[in-house]
């Protein structure tokens, strides 16, 4: 069955963009990004920016990440996938990237949430943005939390 990702939180504030894989069947189910409440996004982001992001509702989130300059997305905008891992990511079709220069004149550079979503590091790079990538919030990868803010508060 073919599945449809989110749709980007981006606006023109933005200066980096976090780029998941593939939305998890919980955040399809509830069309939120990271939604598995075991997914530590929010909560790394949240002491990354200095807000209780997880602790937040969804719709309260946003106000504070896009103030931080930050924006959302996904690699993929379609695929195929039973349950939530991304190795099991089939025929996935990616986002159009084109469209960012638009959306987000000052963003410079773009944060891979994991190695899956990082195998597109070239393509962005190529549209001129400064590329990393960042140990995976999912709970599927099992470095300490500790480790992986440690990870992403160094570029972020």
């Amino acid at each position: 069955m073919q599945l449809k990702g989110l749709a980007p939180i981006i606006d023109a504030r933005a200066h980096t963009l976090i780029l998941g894989s593939f939305p998890s069947a919980a955040s399809l189910a509830a069309q939120q990004y990271y939604a598995h409440r075991q997914n530590q996004f929010w909560r790394i982001l949240g002491a990354l920016i200095d807000q209780p992001l997880y602790e937040m509702g969804y719709a309260d989130r946003w106000p504070h990440v896009q103030t931080a300059g930050i924006a959302v997305w996904d690699v993929y905008a379609t695929c195929e996938r039973e349950g939530s891992l991304d190795s099991d990511i089939r025929m996935g079709m990616p986002n159009d990237f084109s469209q960012l220069k638009t959306l987000a004149p000052k963003l410079a550079r773009v944060c891979f949430n994991g190695q899956t979503a990082g195998k597109f590091q070239r393509l962005l790079n190529g549209l001129g943005y400064e590329v990393l990538v960042l140990p995976s919030t999912s709970p599927a990868y099992t470095l300490s939390f500790e480790k992986k803010l440690a990870a992403w508060r160094a570029v972020l």
